[in-house]
């Protein structure tokens, strides 16, 4: 059998990422060098390792690591685990549309930072793009690039959405312009446009689309349709809208009539 840099048998994919998940589970917190070490592989595979177990809800990555999922994110955690792979596609498509030198505006939640975490590579080292964000795990994320250009917003900490909201992070954003803005949901109807479970979410979020020139909404399919709890903005204020093909086609046909663009992933 292969043998790895360190002595131990080279391991798959799928038994690799089983065991860094024991190991966290025991120390709580592994570095990305100590694991590329231990695995005799490279920091880009361990990257993408620790990727895919947090999309699992299995870990929650930090800046040169990882450490284990706190109850205080169970909730986000839970959302990562759903309707991933469409998330997936919808990041792909959505971070195609981010140009060299933009302002890009990133809103909270697993969609969004799902487009982050798919930024081509030529876009994430020096001033290529320049990232606006209150949204924790897109700090994490576009903090592990190379010499990132990002701004953090401050503010009052949610756990359950991973972000920080309030007078601090709109008072912020109002000093700010972007070229486009990244903006998720949990609910996008005709009637109701955007909407999200809490208001100090949806205030951030709608300073965001007042501050940027173009809006993008990223949901999946299961949003589409359906009218959460508070509005963020009205759907005649978004410029594109990335979902999944899994969208009504009826409900596509009747947003592309107002205007607005609908990229299918």
């Amino acid at each position: 059998m292969d043998q790895s840099g360190s002595g131990q048998p080279m391991l798959n994919t799928r038994d690799r990422r089983d065991a860094i998940e024991r190991l966290i589970a025991t120390d709580q917190r592994v570095s990305v060098a100590d694991l590329t070490s231990r695995f005799g592989v490279t920091d880009v595979s361990i990257r993408r390792d620790l990727a895919a177990l947090e999309e699992e809800g299995r870990l929650h990555r930090i800046h040169g690591g990882a450490v284990a999922p706190s109850s205080n994110h169970g909730a986000y955690a839970r959302k990562l685990q759903e309707h991933r792979e469409a998330k997936l596609r919808i990041g792909n498509a959505a971070a195609a549309l981010v140009d060299r030198g933009d302002v890009v505006f990133f809103d909270s939640g697993t969609t969004v930072a799902a487009v982050a975490a798919r930024i081509p590579a030529a876009l994430r080292s020096g001033s290529a793009i320049t990232a606006v964000t209150h949204s924790l795990p897109v700090i994490e994320e576009i903090g592990a690039w190379p010499s990132p250009n990002l701004v953090c917003l401050g503010g009052l900490y949610l756990p359950d959405f991973r972000a920080l909201v309030g007078p601090q992070t709109v008072g912020h954003l109002r000093e700010l312009t972007a070229d486009v803005v990244f903006v998720g949901c949990d609910g996008l109807t005709i009637e109701t446009g955007l909407t999200t479970p809490h208001v100090l979410v949806a205030e951030v979020g709608a300073v965001m689309a007042e501050r940027a020139r173009t809006v993008i909404a990223v949901a999946d399919a299961s949003k589409l349709g359906r009218s959460g709890f508070t509005p963020i903005i009205p759907l005649a204020s978004v410029n594109v809208i990335v979902t999944d093909d899994a969208a009504d086609p009826g409900l596509v046909s009747r947003i592309r009539q107002m205007g607005v663009e609908v990229v299918i992933a």
